[in-house]
C-alpha cells in the first residue's frame, strides 16, 4: 500500500467524517410520495422508481468523473479533502435515491430527520434494503456503535477503489464515472428488491390519493436531480 492511498485511508476512517456524514445526510432534501406522484403524473412504483434510478446514476456519474479528475492530478496532499468531499457526494445522491425509493414503494422511515437519516444510511452501508419501519430501531440504529463503525470501513473501502493515481486526467475521469454508475446501479438493484417484498400499496397509505394523478395533471415534470 502506498503512503497516499494510506494517508486517504486513515482521513476516511475518522469518526468525525461518519457523524459529517449523518448531520449531511439529516439535510438533504428528500420527496415525499405525493411530491413525486405529482413530478411524475401516471406512473405507478416501478416507473417513478426507474426514473429515480436513472437521474441517481446520472448524478454519480457526474460525482465519480469529478473525483476521478481530480486523483489523477500531481496534488497528493489535496486529495484527502477531495476525495472525502466526493464520498460524500456520492453517498448523498445515493442517500436521496434509497430514501425516495422508500417513498415509492410506501415504506418510509419513521422518526427525526436525523433518525431517518441514520436508517437510510445503514441500508447504504449494509448495501441492502432493511426494515425501518418501526422507531425503536430508528433510535438504536442511530446510536449504534456497530453502524458507524461499518459506514467508516465503507467510506475506506470506496476510497480505495476511487484512487487511480497513476492515470491519465481523462481516463482517471472515465475511471471514476464508471465505478459510480456501477455501484449506484448495483445499490439500486439490491436495495429496491428487498423494498417489493415489504411494499405497501398507495391505496392503503394515509393521506394519499386513491387514484394516481393523471398525466395531465402537470404540463411538464421538474428535473429528477
Amino acid at each position: 500500500m502506498s503512503p497516499e492511498t494510506r494517508t486517504h485511508e486513515e482521513s476516511l476512517a475518522s469518526p468525525s467524517l461518519a457523524e459529517q456524514l449523518i448531520e449531511a445526510a439529516s439535510h438533504v432534501q428528500v420527496r415525499d410520495l405525493n411530491t413525486l406522484r405529482r413530478h411524475f403524473p401516471g406512473l405507478g412504483p416501478e416507473e417513478i422508481a426507474d426514473r429515480l434510478v436513472t437521474g441517481a446514476v446520472h448524478s454519480s456519474e457526474a460525482v465519480g468523473a469529478g473525483v476521478g479528475s481530480a486523483a489523477a492530478l500531481p496534488t497528493p496532499p489535496a486529495m484527502p479533502a477531495e476525495l472525502a468531499a466526493g464520498i460524500l457526494g456520492t453517498t448523498a445522491v445515493e442517500f436521496k435515491l434509497i430514501a425516495e425509493l422508500h417513498e415509492v414503494y410506501g415504506l418510509p422511515a419513521p422518526g427525526t430527520s436525523r433518525q431517518r437519516a441514520a436508517l437510510y444510511l445503514a441500508e447504504w452501508t449494509e448495501g441492502r434494503g432493511l426494515n425501518v419501519t418501526k422507531a425503536a430501531s430508528a433510535v438504536s440504529l442511530m446510536l449504534s456503535v456497530r453502524v458507524k463503525r461499518e459506514l467508516r470501513r465503507r467510506l475506506v473501502r470506496l476510497a480505495v477503489r476511487r484512487i487511480p493515481t497513476l492515470a491519465p486526467f481523462m481516463v482517471g475521469a472515465a475511471i471514476g464515472a464508471s465505478l459510480n454508475r456501477y455501484d449506484t446501479t448495483r445499490l439500486a438493484r439490491r436495495i429496491r428488491a428487498d423494498l417489493r417484498v415489504r411494499q405497501v400499496h398507495w391505496e392503503a397509505l394515509p393521506g394519499q390519493d386513491p387514484v394516481p394523478p393523471t398525466a395531465g395533471s402537470e404540463t411538464t415534470a421538474p428535473p429528477e436531480r
